[in-house]
């Protein structure tokens, strides 16, 4: 549809004109007037008339009036002076101080204080041409048309009123109740007052701010829709793709391919290829190949999963992030996956739900769930409910450390994991070693009601076990296979996201 418009525009460009400078095609009438009194002059073997006083012209359907005219009867032209009036029979009507008018060609050229009032728009300028033929009006010397509550200008325009359709080019500027729209070429329809806008055009309203190369907005009912790097601010919040359609009563936005939402007070991001926005409803989701950026420092969170949705509060900023199925996340100091994820904005805490799974370091972190705690932009604590499990990795080896408890909290210094608590049922696993250049010492293998462990450089530096602790100490060959590893033990590495790019690896 939009190339059929552009095609059949260019085609009545094109042909307004040759109209304009050769009449073709127009039907040849005779010019017909009365008036006060006349004066007839002979200059050159032509007849002149000059018309005085209450001038009437007539030619088929049209009728001008103006104070005096001088009429050339050979040339069936003639020029009017002063409160210059053209009625034409298609309800249009044209006001000026001077005209020119070709009978012939049944174009006229109006000059100073020009005026072209039809049915549903009024266009002032001070120099403009019609063709009573193409019934064309065309004018370049700046000119403002108002339109309900719509007022249009520019440098130089078009307008098809048969058609009820305006072209204009050059400094277009329109005034809507919402917005001003700013533009270098652009149609609008007069019936259905629906502005067409091609090249850069800008969309600002009170909330709102609109950009792209290509689109229209609908003034009557308030809808846009834009094309081709297409933008929309509303309030903190960025909406950006390749095309979008919004809707500024209900603040419903749809936005396709490579689109984005950024709420620039809480620093969230989510992306896709599909994003549908609900301003009134407090909150927007994004799908296909979604990504939520959490803008945290110089270690921001990057999370994919197959539906982000999120949550606006009160004053439309973003309250609550939630990702369902295939949950994935990569930040320099943690990555996680899960089935389903919470971020709570305003208290920087992550929730972790259905076969959760954290990486810090060389340590993995699984439970039935986790909640995370970031503060200042750094990692605070962690807390691993039910069924809790720490595993790491000896250097060099498949054997692997290993801390068990019904409940876990960890606590990060600088990003880094300085200490577990491990609440209940608490058993562990440990390779000792005098040092990382030093042969295996033993195995501990202990259970207690409770452990704290003390972590440095990314290794387990001493263990306390509180009530009833029992440990063994086995040689390395005293624990064997499946004794090395607890009930429960799980080695999910294959999973772990190596950079922002992985989170969208399937496993």
């Amino acid at each position: 549809m939009r190339q059929f418009h552009q095609i059949l525009f260019l085609k009545l460009f094109v042909l307004s004109l040759l109209l304009i400078s050769n009449g073709t095609f127009a039907q040849k009438t005779r010019i017909r007037h009365k008036e006060d009194r006349m004066l007839g002059k002979n200059i050159d073997g032509k007849t002149i008339n000059i018309l005085i006083g209450n001038v009437v012209m007539y030619q088929d359907t049209s009728t001008l009036y103006c104070d005096s005219a001088i009429l050339d009867l050979d040339l069936n032209t003639f020029d009017g002076y002063g409160n210059v009036h053209m009625l034409m029979g298609d309800s249009v009507e044209l006001f000026g101080d001077k005209i020119y008018y070709n009978g012939e060609t049944k174009i006229g050229e109006v000059f100073e204080n020009v005026i072209l009032i039809d049915n549903r728009a009024t266009l002032y300028t001070n120099y403009a041409t019609y063709n009573r033929y193409t019934k064309t009006a065309y004018y370049n010397q700046h000119g403002k048309i108002i339109d309900e509550g719509n007022v249009l200008v520019s440098k130089l325009g078009f307008y098809y009123t048969d058609l009820d359709e305006f072209l204009f080019r050059d400094s277009v500027v329109v005034t809507t109740p919402d917005y001003v729209i700013k533009a270098d070429t652009m149609r609008y329809n007069s019936e259905t007052e629906i502005v067409y806008f091609m090249g850069p055009t800008t969309l600002t309203g009170k909330d709102d701010y609109m950009f792209a190369y290509r689109g229209s907005t609908d003034t009557r009912n308030g809808i846009t829709g834009l094309k081709k790097e297409a933008m929309v601010k509303h309030k903190q919040h960025l909406l950006t793709g390749d095309s979008i359609y919004y809707e500024k009563e209900t603040g419903f936005g749809q936005v396709f391919k490579n689109a984005v939402l950024v709420d620039e007070e809480k620093d969230v991001v989510i992306q896709g290829n599909f994003i549908e926005y609900f301003k009134e409803n407090g909150f927007a989701y994004a799908t296909d190949s979604a990504l939520a950026i959490i803008v945290d420092g110089n270690d921001s969170l990057f999370l994919h999963s197959d539906t982000l949705r999120l949550k606006f509060d009160t004053t439309n900023a973003a309250e609550r992030l939630y990702a369902f199925r295939g949950v994935k996340f990569f930040r320099e100091t943690l990555q996680g996956a899960c089935d389903s994820l919470i971020y709570e904005v305003n208290d920087s805490v992550i929730n972790m739900m259905l076969n959760p799974v954290l990486w810090s370091d060389e340590n993995q972190l699984t439970s039935d769930s986790i909640k995370i705690f970031i503060t200042n932009q750094e990692l605070d604590s962690l807390v691993l409910f039910n069924n809790a499990f720490i595993n790491s990795q000896e250097k060099d080896t498949t054997q692997f450390n290993q801390i068990k408890g019904r409940n876990v909290i960890g606590y990060f210094s600088q990003n880094e994991l300085v200490r577990i608590n491990v609440d209940g049922n608490s058993e562990t696993i440990y390779y000792v070693r005098e040092d990382e250049t030093q042969g295996l010492i033993g195995i501990n293998k202990a259970i207690a009601n409770n452990m704290v462990i003390l972590i440095k450089n990314k290794k387990p530096q001493s263990i306390l076990y509180v009530d009833q602790p029992k440990m063994t100490l086995f040689t390395e060959t005293g624990l064997v296979g499946e004794d090395r590893k607890l009930k429960g033990f799980i080695w999910l590495i294959t999973k772990r996201p190596l950079n922002k790019n992985d989170i969208f690896r399937k496993d």
